[in-house]
């Protein structure tokens, strides 16, 4: 096993085991001592208008696609999950999360894999004569078993070796299967006649280009600041508004269209009871249900803290601590209850979760510093409005929809709408996701890229065989689930870590991998885990454990290089020691 060089706060090296001395919940402590100062200024600081389109915009973006999900799993597990239990575990995840976590910012709810993974034990155990909701109730108390043990064991210390190169390539899965559902939902128009299979598909791609359009007319120079603000918050909203009731225009009102399958509020779409009687199964089943536990685990364990870190990413000068133990620990307590009542458990969200933090940017313009732009004007990311309301407020919105004229207005939404939502967000995830703007740099007419473009300073080939491996990855993720071994695909998301870690660096010089990867988040975010890592001479793995100011310049702290860190922290520990003398 590679051993790890350790900068431990007193400024003293250790070389050790990378699990010698656990220091059971300190992390959790930790997590809960750095992030409770900033508690009441969570809601105090809420009092900006930057909350009221990132409210909007996450319900609309949240309970959509979960929308969509429970209509994927009421087809493939029999009618079990209907409407209901996805938004209602949706509204157990935010409360939870906006009122308890150390991460606010990360917005939690019905996801693709959490989907693919239940409709897959589905087909797995129903053919035994195995009850599916007892079944899966002991599957979530198992893994909140689980998640507990990971949290007071630190074992999200681990984090911090997760680099770009593992959330984007599980970015570009998550997006492919938005792709994939709007796809799959298209296709199950055509129940309905030719007629209406047509409409669906005209009215989800009318969603994707205006939604999409109105982000990118969001983002240009077009129309005054005040309208494209207005674009960028409220487009995709609206969209989807105005096409839920386009059918009902001219000709098209005597078409049709496919819409969700609807209960009657607050009530389970089987019909069943609200809490699962999960002492009525065998014993035998009970046991039979730990290693899909694990495997639940290490999908949620992955998925969320990749979802945690993407939304405090190193293009957000965030200022509060993060906590990644703590939030592990709640998410074994909604993944329990959820299985108690027979929810579909909820995690953290990609693309929502960023998407939420990047709707609460102030931005500012600033003269670009570059030779080749001299002149133009940017716009930068001036700060983050961190607070708890507008994930708080968009759970409580979810709840409003379960109440009986809320979903009667649901009644009315056609699919297609939800098909169309899905290829914004799968489209939109796509496009900032690092492996597509590594394709299109080796697409791109080299003569035409910027001369201080970092992947023209490194050998073309090996940004060719990075995105190869990267698309290997990707595609196999993505090839698995389309198979009855999808259970399994956790398994091969967390190999990516061990790859990337362990093997690449024997693959690469350090110079290629620091063009070609980066930390996914600040040494601030990961402060919870420990600090950054990096390769440096000898190729030794070095972790960062430090405390930082949060009143510091977040974004110097950005741009500081791994070497400069380390030896500033080399330094500190010198100071340290001199002092001390």
């Amino acid at each position: 096993m590679a051993t790890i060089t350790t900068v431990v706060p007193n400024g003293r090296n250790t070389t050790e085991d990378p699990w010698y001395r656990i220091h059971w919940f300190r992390g959790m402590i930790n997590d809960v001592k750095r992030r409770a100062p900033y508690y009441w200024s969570d809601f105090t600081d809420a009092w900006d208008y930057r909350v009221v389109p990132a409210t909007v915009y996450m319900y609309f973006a949240n309970i959509l696609p979960g929308l969509a999900f429970s209509l994927d799993m009421y087809e493939k597990t029999g009618g079990s999950y209907g409407v209901n239990e996805c938004l209602l575990a949706s509204v157990l995840g935010s409360m939870v999360f906006s009122l308890l976590a150390a991460q606010p910012l990360c917005i939690v709810g019905v996801t693709g894999p959490i989907t693919v993974f239940n409709y897959t034990v589905y087909n797995i155990i129903t053919p035994r004569g195995t009850p599916y909701f007892e079944f899966m109730c002991w599957i979530c108390l198992w893994s909140m078993i689980m998640h507990a043990l990971l949290a007071i064991s630190n074992a999200s210390n681990h984090v911090k070796w997760v680099t770009r190169f593992s959330c984007d390539i599980f970015g570009f899965y998550v997006a492919f299967i938005y792709l994939q559902k709007g796809i799959q939902i298209l296709e199950v128009q055509y129940r309905g006649g030719d007629a209406s299979a047509y409409l669906s598909i005209a009215i989800s791609l009318l969603v994707l280009i205006v939604g999409y359009l109105a982000g990118i007319l969001g983002e240009s120079t077009m129309f005054n600041h005040t309208t494209r603000v207005f674009l960028k918050d409220y487009g995709t909203p609206l969209a989807v508004i105005f096409f839920s009731g386009f059918q009902y225009m001219g000709k098209m009102k005597s078409i049709e269209l496919e819409k969700l399958p609807i209960g009657k509020a607050f009530t389970t779409t089987p019909g069943r009871e609200w809490f699962v009687r999960f002492w009525e199964i065998e014993t035998g089943d009970i046991f039979l249900a730990i290693p899909f536990a694990v495997l639940l685990t290490v999908l949620f364990y992955f998925d969320h803290n990749v979802s945690s870190l993407i939304a405090q990413g190193t293009e957000f000068p965030l200022k509060k601590p993060a906590g990644f133990h703590w939030d592990i620990f709640l998410l074994g307590i909604t993944t329990g209850v959820c299985g108690l009542f027979g929810l579909p458990a909820p995690n953290g969200l990609i693309p929502q979760a960023p998407f939420h933090t990047a709707s609460l940017c102030v931005t500012r313009k600033v003269a670009d510093e570059n030779e080749e732009n001299k002149g133009k004007v940017e716009t930068v990311v001036d700060h983050v409005v961190e607070q708890r309301v507008s994930n708080l407020l968009q759970g409580l919105l979810t709840l409003g929809t379960m109440t009986g004229p809320l979903l009667r207005v649901l009644e009315h939404v056609p699919q297609a709408v939800m098909a169309g939502l899905f290829f914004v967000m799968g489209l939109e995830a796509l496009v900032g996701n690092g492996m597509t703007l590594k394709l299109l740099f080796l697409a791109k007419d080299k003569g035409l890229t910027a001369v201080s473009h970092p992947l023209r300073k490194i050998d073309i080939k090996a940004v060719w065989w990075f995105v190869v491996i990267e698309l290997i990855g990707f595609g196999s993720t993505f090839a698995i689930t389309q198979t009855i071994a999808a259970v399994g695909f956790p398994v091969f998301i967390f190999a990516l870590i061990p790859i990337r870690v362990l093997l690449m660096p024997k693959w690469f010089k350090p110079e290629e991998l620091g063009a070609l990867d980066e930390a996914t988040a600040s040494p601030f975010t990961l402060e919870s885990c420990g600090g950054t890592w990096g390769t440096y001479e000898n190729s030794t793995v070095v972790s960062s454990a430090h405390t930082l100011n949060p009143n510091d310049d977040i974004m110097e702290r950005g741009a500081m290089s791994l070497g400069q860190e380390k030896d500033a922290i080399e330094e500190a520990g010198s100071s340290r020691k001199r002092g001390s003398n």
